[in-house]
């Protein structure tokens, strides 16, 4: 499994989100859930999104992290926002099984003067996994997590991963999966709570692992130039 050469283009250029072209960035760190209130359409589908609590300020344009994918927001009114997802964003993340009434995280875009309290998320998926197990402990759950290839090499124990985007640090990693600890918190805030066997989740690799990754990978077939 891993980083092999093949592997280049899986792990070099990650889905496009369906944001705007401005480069947005976010830190992993969810401050709501939102409900999806409406879909229609068929290529570029639309969405209607309710937050729990509706930010002030947020305009038409906004970047938002939506279960870790960054959108742009087509409309905005006093009670929620609406996205547009691609048919290859759709295809690629867990957008393509949304439907009236699934819940999201969501995260804003970071603004200047922010706190990156969490480690540095772009909204780009790199891949889809699904879940091998959950199971308390204490007071804690730790999940369990397939390892897709894709993302392998980027993987390791007490790095980070974005995980529906939300921030989380590797347990441990093996060959089949990698396993995270999600506190009461965590569980209670974010979607994450509500996991079971058989779930899949959007993954987005630590971004400076993945230009290690890259680095590696080109050293070990020569390209490095």
């Amino acid at each position: 499994m891993g980083g092999t050469s093949g592997a280049i283009s899986d792990y070099t250029r990650p889905i496009v989100s369906d944001g705007s072209t401005n480069q947005a960035m976010f830190t992993g760190i969810v401050v709501d859930t939102g409900t999806v209130a409406g879909t229609w359409g068929s290529a570029a589908r639309s969405f209607r999104i309710e937050p729990a609590r509706m930010p002030d300020g947020l305009q038409v344009g906004a970047s938002i992290a939506c279960a870790g994918i960054c959108l742009t927001a087509t409309t905005v009114d006093p009670a929620g926002f609406t996205v547009d997802v691609s048919p290859e964003t759709r295809a690629r993340t867990t957008a393509g099984a949304w439907q009236t009434g699934t819940r999201i995280n969501l995260e804003y875009a970071l603004r200047a003067g922010d706190a990156l309290d969490g480690h540095i998320v772009t909204g780009h998926v790199d891949a889809v996994a699904r879940i091998l197990g959950v199971t308390e402990s204490e007071d804690s759950r730790i999940v369990r997590i397939g390892l897709p290839d894709a993302i392998a090499a980027m993987i390791a124990p007490k790095g980070s991963i974005a995980v529906d985007g939300t921030s989380l640090t590797v347990n441990a990693v093996d060959r089949d999966g990698f396993a995270v600890t999600l506190i009461p918190h965590t569980s209670r805030v974010t979607t994450l709570g509500t996991l079971a066997s058989g779930t899949l989740v959007n993954l987005e690799a630590d971004i400076l692992a993945r230009y290690v990754a890259r680095s590696l990978d080109r050293l070990g077939s020569g390209e490095v130039r």
